[in-house]
């Protein structure tokens, strides 16, 4: 029965670790991400502050795009949040329930886990601006900062 016991629990701790890992990787460098307005390259230089991190941008206009209507350009800086690791998954964007194994979606450039696989077929039946409005436009229930250590 120990056998058993400590097998199953060696077992969690390497799916632990590798989703650890698997989740440090996907971590973008800003100048990897995507600029929310243009959707080119980031410049590191142009960003802006939002909800406590930056989002990066491909030039200052595209800067003073964002800063000039936040509303429209907000799901896609969420994403790009999630995507360099400056807001971190804690449940599902929708109910805000914990995240079910095996309903992970793409979003862009985050990967994203639901509560259950309808919450998950929700969104892969969307476009994938629709998705990202859907997932990103509001975080609160989803997503937040990372703790600190």
């Amino acid at each position: 029965m120990k056998n058993h016991r400590l097998a199953g629990m060696s077992a969690l701790l390497v799916a632990v670790i590798c989703s650890t890992v698997a989740m440090s990787a996907a971590v973008k460098e800003p100048k990897d991400a995507k600029c929310p307005v243009s959707g080119h390259e980031c410049d590191p230089a142009a960003s802006a502050d939002v909800a406590g991190g930056k989002v990066y941008f491909c030039c200052e206009k595209c800067v003073a795009a964002f800063t000039g209507d936040p509303a429209k350009f907000t799901p896609k800086a969420h994403q790009q949040m999630v995507s360099t690791g400056q807001l971190v998954q804690k449940g599902c964007p929708f109910s805000g329930g914990p995240v079910k194994p095996g309903t992970q979606l793409a979003i862009g450039d985050a990967e994203v886990g639901f509560c259950c696989p309808n919450c998950k077929a929700k969104v892969e039946k969307a476009s994938p601006d629709d998705q990202v409005a859907m997932v990103f436009g509001k975080v609160d229930k989803g997503f937040s900062a990372p703790t600190k250590k």
